[in-house]
């Protein structure tokens, strides 16, 4: 649910940015740096979260971000002009930059092994529905009542926090490693009086928690392979992400088509994420990571291409749900894979810089979309997010390793 509350917000501006460029007579430039914004802060965020994680722990983090940019979508309803929407989407975007990496390193520290790419999957799965309801919202309240409401909508995560601290253990792994000895037995008791009927849970092998982690740890080792592979898929996954689905209702609205026929063809496309990650996390724990990543980032560039050169609504249609089914597989995948890579000392820092590096192409897409349109048009534009999703697909082909079933302790040696 707290997965689905990000995407929410997330999938609102790209909506409010058709009503905002008409009701405010923003060119597609200023458009593009209004949702680049929010990505500046996704990648503060990331950057500082997944440090604080380790830190300060997994669930304190999950909270405190979430917070933050529920209150400051929120406040994004009464934005007067375009340096207050800049600010209020800077603040949303610290908030909503931050929960991602701190929890899929959360659920990553809970999963047995033979299940982890699964359940990983099935939590980004919850991002589409996220999108959806986002894209309802769109549908239904901003043709009526307006964008501001929208974002009062995209407001009342604020009041899951409340849950959040009854409701969920922290990381039983961080605290061993915290050396809470006491209080990761009462976690582990508690998952245990819960699980006892299906079998017993097995013991796992103590991490070396002696070594402090830092940064740098990235870049030694067996990490410095990892660390290049996942920077480069994160960084082309969000670009060809975000350079395609942030402007698919402002491009169809552009190309003639009303508001309300924009996002219902845009709710259309989005329904298609959902089989999209389910077909991955039926996959991963199959065919394993590297295999999933690398077809569903190749199937995600040939059909950004096609769209590219789609001409009717129906080809649009079509080639758009089509992108929509692999890209979102892809990401699931990329949940699940990028915090098995590092030990639970690094998990969070690990998973967080790889998350930062990927918001820098989520900066960049939407101002570089909204620059190139009007010289290299939708083709032009398509083309080039489909060469970003190739250069994805080779880095986890060439640069990856397989982890499919394995302990973290044992992937982390």
């Amino acid at each position: 649910i707290g997965w689905l509350f990000d995407s929410l917000d997330v999938g609102i501006i790209t909506f409010v940015m058709t009503a905002l460029g008409r009701d405010w007579n923003l060119s597609p430039s200023v458009l593009g740096l209004i949702a680049s914004t929010g990505f500046v802060g996704m990648f503060v965020g990331a950057l500082l979260s997944g440090r604080l994680s380790d830190k300060l722990g997994r669930k304190t983090l999950f909270q405190i971000t979430l917070l933050l940019y529920s209150i400051a979508t929120f406040l994004n309803a009464f934005a007067w002009n375009v340096l207050s929407m800049l600010v209020f989407r800077f603040i949303v975007g610290v908030g909503l930059g931050g929960e991602l990496p701190v929890v899929s390193s959360y659920l990553t520290e809970f999963v047995p092994k033979e299940h982890r790419g699964k359940f990983l999957v099935i939590l980004e799965s919850f991002w589409a529905f996220g999108w959806i309801l986002a894209a309802l919202i769109a549908f239904l309240v901003i043709p009526k009542v307006g964008w501001r409401v929208a974002f009062m909508i995209g407001g009342i995560p604020a009041l899951y926090v409340a849950v959040l601290r009854r409701a969920i253990p922290e990381s039983p792994r961080w605290l061993e490693e915290k050396n809470r000895h006491n209080e990761a037995e009462e976690v582990l008791k508690m998952i245990e009086s819960q699980a006892s009927e299906l079998r017993p849970i097995e013991p796992i092998e103590a991490e070396n928690i002696t070594k402090r982690a830092s940064i740098g740890e990235l870049f030694t080792g067996q990490y410095l392979r990892r660390t290049v592979m996942l920077w480069v898929l994160w960084f082309t996954l969000v670009f060809g992400y975000y350079g395609i689905f942030v402007w698919l209702p402002t491009l169809l609205y552009k190309s003639g088509y009303t508001m309300v026929k924009s996002f219902e063809y845009v709710l259309i496309i989005t329904l298609a994420q959902v089989p999209g990650y389910y077909s991955a996390a039926f996959l991963i724990d199959r065919l394993g990571r590297k295999r999933v990543l690398s077809v569903y980032l190749l199937l995600s560039a040939f059909f950004a291409l096609l769209y590219g050169y789609s001409r009717s609504i129906t080809e649009i249609l079509i080639t758009g749900s089509l992108i929509s089914f692999f890209n979102l597989g892809a990401w699931g995948a990329v949940y699940a894979y990028t915090p098995e890579l590092y030990p639970t000392r690094l998990r969070g820092t690990g998973v967080g810089t790889a998350s930062a590096v990927g918001r820098v192409g989520g900066i960049l897409a939407p101002w570089i979309v909204g620059f190139l349109l009007r010289y290299i048009g939708h083709k032009g534009v398509f083309t080039m997010n489909a060469l970003v999703l190739l250069i994805g697909a080779f880095a986890v082909m060439i640069l990856g390793s397989e982890t499919k079933k394995r302990s973290l302790e044992e992937i982390s040696k």
